[in-house]
């Protein structure tokens, strides 16, 4: 391995974190990570040459720049703030980067106590699915000073195709929340039109073609209907309608804070809030067709 490369530390070794890790040290950077809940998926990272810490702190022995790459804004409190946290292990000149979709008040206050022993704290939430983490083509969006995107750019290339940096620290919280409210309304929106299409008895399937070839056609559209439709399939939309919640949460109060009326990010929420408690909130955005089916008596999913 190159000793010119960044050394790093990695704390989250779950679906988007462990295909992060892989191209981290195929692309030659030495790599500490540690692992939280699952232990199922390390033995490919060790055996590249990765070493385990024994905590978050731990993590950052040596290390150049540290990703955070968990749920969101509790998962990451106890990272820094936890015992063996690394709030405690950090030392002037690190960098800490939290690849997290987290609440932009909550990253605000890691921010400034990091400030205070000389660690930059940089947001940069990811975009795409655990199969492109694996692939090395996530995609990202980073707030940070000028200086320290250019640190970290070439480090992000490791494992992302596309790297936009949105403007100062904090930005890249708020734009992936903005993100997520407008595609999680689409497909809530979408969920409930497709329900009062099944109540009125119109051939959904005709009501998809039509919606395919007008403008209303967009890439969730198709994540939301095409497997449904056609095999009965509800993960065409990998993302899970408990971290979309969560998402959501964090978006409202965002709102709430500034503030913005949110009447769409607030029904949006609250349609998560409802499938989830149906019993369908470890299940992937799609089942918010269940949802509606179980709601208003209708079928949409073929079986």
């Amino acid at each position: 391995m190159s000793n010119t490369l960044p050394r790093i530390g990695f704390i989250g070794i779950g679906m988007m974190g462990h295909g992060i890790s892989k191209n981290l040290l195929a692309k030659g950077h030495a790599l500490r990570f540690k692992a939280n809940r699952n232990r199922a998926n390390l033995d490919d990272l060790l055996a590249a040459g990765a070493t385990e810490a024994g905590s978050n702190g731990d993590a950052a022995e040596g290390a150049d720049i540290v990703f955070i790459c968990v749920t969101g804004s509790p998962e990451v409190e106890q990272v820094v703030y936890g015992e063996g946290g690394l709030l405690a292990a950090a030392r002037p000149g690190l960098r800490v980067v939290d690849c997290s979709t987290a609440e932009p008040s909550s990253s605000a206050r890691i921010r400034a106590d990091f400030a205070a022993r000389g660690v930059k704290f940089i947001d940069a939430p990811l975009a795409r699915t655990p199969k492109e983490a694996e692939e090395g083509r996530l995609n990202t969006m980073v707030g940070a000073d000028p200086e320290d995107f250019a640190a970290i750019e070439p480090v992000l290339k490791a494992f992302c195709e596309n790297i936009f940096h949105v403007g100062p620290p904090g930005h890249g919280h708020v734009l992936k929340l903005v993100n997520n409210m407008m595609a999680m309304s689409f497909a809530a929106c979408i969920a409930e039109a497709f329900a009062v299409g099944a109540k009125s008895g119109l051939d959904l399937k005709r009501l998809y073609d039509v919606v395919s070839v007008g403008g209303v056609n967009c890439g969730i559209f198709q994540m939301m209907t095409a497997k449904t439709l056609s095999e009965g399939a509800l993960d065409g939309f990998k993302f899970g309608i408990g971290n979309a919640r969560k998402d959501l949460r964090y978006y409202t109060h965002l709102a709430e804070s500034l503030p913005v009326a949110s009447f769409l990010g607030e029904a949006t929420h609250q349609s998560l809030v409802q499938a989830a408690n149906l019993g369908y909130g470890d299940k992937l955005i799609a089942s918010l067709f269940e949802a509606q089916e179980k709601i208003n008596d209708v079928k949409i999913v073929p079986r």
